[in-house]
């Protein structure tokens, strides 16, 4: 992907060198401590149901040495953020709306949102509480060693993923889901997750079509890279790595074959009018 020497987005706030340190209260005072425990934009939202409210203050960490990498890897994030907005903002645009721009927060081991608290095993994360996605740069090593899924596209597609997710919080989507999840089970409430998740997938590929259709910015391999990087991510993957064996009715995500399929569907055909009534589909036809 060809980035370098393009605009940067302003909407990176940078909290690598800070922490948040401080108390999560009741009403009696009495310390709550909210764990996260999410992969790759699994909904944070439900935290917000308990009421808790999480009051943080930021502290200094000492920095360390400037990793030449990771400073290139800001550098690129801020440029991958600028094309999201350059595409939804005219996508949105030509829907008769307007295009709320999220920020991207980086963080280094575990940062504060309006959603909980996190640490950095959680993944990248949306918050639709503060519209913002988190992400600890480190995650885009263990995409290339872990997941076996290297290339600067690959990297951009976990963020154009996440993007999806504001998407779909903008579009009114992801509230419907979520009262949906209350009235129901477990099993059905994962198969809501794994909907939102697929199409979060298919609103990355859409993203990936219009950038490459406004500005010729992607190589021939660039497209591959995020194929990949789908496909290492399914849930039979992952669940067939860590244990052995695979529990679709455990399912957030999709598998990697359904992942592959709705970005590439949403690649080929850039349509971002036609992703509601996609998630109205069959779950088998997922």
């Amino acid at each position: 992907m060809r980035w370098k020497g393009r605009r940067a987005s302003v909407n990176v706030e940078d909290r690598r060198f800070s922490r948040k340190a401080g108390l999560a209260t009741g009403g009696i005072g009495t310390i709550v401590v909210v764990l996260v425990m999410m992969y790759m934009g699994v909904d944070p939202q439900v935290l917000m149901d308990s009421g808790v409210l999480n009051q943080q203050a930021s502290m200094p960490v000492e920095q360390g040495p400037v990793d030449p990498a990771e400073e290139e890897a800001v550098g690129f994030v801020s440029v991958v953020l600028a094309d999201t907005e350059d595409v939804w903002s005219e996508l949105f645009r030509q829907q008769g709306s307007t295009y709320v721009e999220p920020k991207l927060v980086l963080f280094r081991g575990e940062v504060q949102s309006a959603c909980g608290f996190a640490s950095a095993a959680v993944g990248p994360f949306y918050c639709p509480a503060d519209q913002d996605v988190y992400l600890d740069l480190q995650f885009f090593d263990e995409l290339k060693q872990r997941f076996g899924a290297p290339g600067d596209f690959a990297k951009a597609y976990v963020i154009a993923h996440e993007i999806g997710h504001h998407v779909q919080n903008l579009t009114g989507l992801n509230q419907q889901v979520h009262e949906q999840q209350q009235r129901v089970g477990e099993v059905e409430s994962n198969r809501l997750s794994v909907r939102l998740e697929l199409q979060a997938d298919y609103l990355a590929g859409v993203w990936a079509h219009h950038v490459q259709k406004t500005k010729q910015v992607l190589d021939p391999n660039d497209i591959e890279e995020a194929l990949n990087a789908a496909t290492a991510i399914g849930d039979d993957r992952l669940q067939r790595q860590a244990q052995g064996t695979v529990v679709p009715d455990s399912f957030t995500h999709g598998t990697s074959a359904q992942r592959l399929r709705w970005f590439r569907e949403g690649y080929k055909t850039g349509d971002f009018s036609a992703y509601m009534a996609l998630f109205e589909l069959d779950y088998s036809a997922l």
